[in-house]
């Protein structure tokens, strides 16, 4: 699988290259680009990331890498911090393609990476599927991917197969990710439109609000567009009534103000009203865990043990 996945990579990329490591090579992602560099003759240019990402050493770790292709992989918190850095953004521009991924890649943000002429490829997968198996929404070459139990609009359980996808958990022959040979069943909420497949959400991030379901990415994806707002996160906390309400952390843009009702009209216009969020958290910044994901329930217990 993990061959499958190098070998794939290179084939959408273009051909193989050299690789800049900016990822712990614990993770699925870092390991794939060790591997991918290995597989293509070259050694890895390795950026020390154990006391964390700092931009402004990418123009000398660019400079440093051999072959005629250069890749990275980088998490979206990685890419902006890159991208507030003119330096980091000149070097990453010369890159012949950087993947993104480890979590969602806010569609503002891509747009602010391609519109700074970087060749960004936005990439879904996880260890089951030996890293990234989809590059910007279509299936890497030996992958298969489909939709289960679809509801009206398409939208169901986001379920991946083929030659990157793992065989099962050792030990744990019995596990229901597993249960249809051939296929991991994700936690993910998506749909195949042409081909291209399109993530909503997890299913296990949803909101129950009154019996309805909210979707985080949803409204997010109405709520980044606004101005004011650098970077913002969805999530559920207790409600008497509701049972879950919709709230709302937000980092604001320098000097901005942020306003609950601004929110609340913008998300009522494009969605519904129940998908607006009644609570409003400001931050400095959102948390995170591993490589870069989102930590949702830390976000829900800052807010519900009154840290807020």
């Amino acid at each position: 699988a993990l061959a499958a996945s190098a070998a794939g990579t290179a084939e959408v990329l273009g051909g193989p290259g050299s690789w800049l490591l900016t990822l712990p090579p614990h993770h699925i992602a870092g390991l794939q680009v060790l591997l991918r560099s290995l597989a293509a003759g070259h050694d890895p240019v390795v950026v020390d990331v154990s006391t964390g990402f700092d931009p402004a050493v990418l123009p000398a770790a660019v400079a440093a890498m051999p072959g005629r292709r250069r890749y990275t992989s980088l998490v979206p918190l990685q890419l902006r911090k890159a991208l507030a850095d003119p330096r980091a953004c000149e070097a990453l521009a010369a890159l012949d393609a950087i993947l993104v991924g480890g979590a969602a890649t806010p569609p503002a943000l891509a747009e602010q990476a391609r519109a700074a002429g970087l060749r960004i490829v936005t990439t879904y997968g996880m260890s089951e599927t030996a890293g990234g198996c989809v590059y910007d929404g279509r299936a890497l070459p030996g992958t298969r991917m489909r939709i289960m139990n679809p509801g009206s609009d398409g939208v169901g359980r986001v379920e991946l197969g083929g030659d990157t996808t793992a065989l099962g958990y050792r030990d744990l022959p019995e596990h229901p990710a597993f249960a249809v040979p051939g296929w991991f069943g994700t936690d993910d909420l998506g749909a195949i439109d042409g081909g291209v497949l399109r993530i909503v959400g997890r299913a296990d991030e949803a909101i129950s609000c009154g019996g309805l379901t909210v979707v985080p990415q949803v409204v997010e994806s109405v709520l980044e567009h606004l101005d004011g707002i650098e970077a913002c996160a969805v999530f559920g906390v207790p409600d008497e009534r509701l049972g879950q309400a919709v709230a709302v952390a937000v980092v604001p843009a320098t000097g901005a103000v942020v306003h609950l009702d601004i929110l609340q009209k913008a998300v009522t216009e494009q969605l519904s009203r129940y998908a607006a969020p009644r609570h409003l958290l400001v931050v400095d910044q959102l948390p995170v865990r591993g490589p870069g994901k989102l930590d949702r329930r830390a976000l829900t217990s800052r807010f519900t043990d009154g840290t807020n």
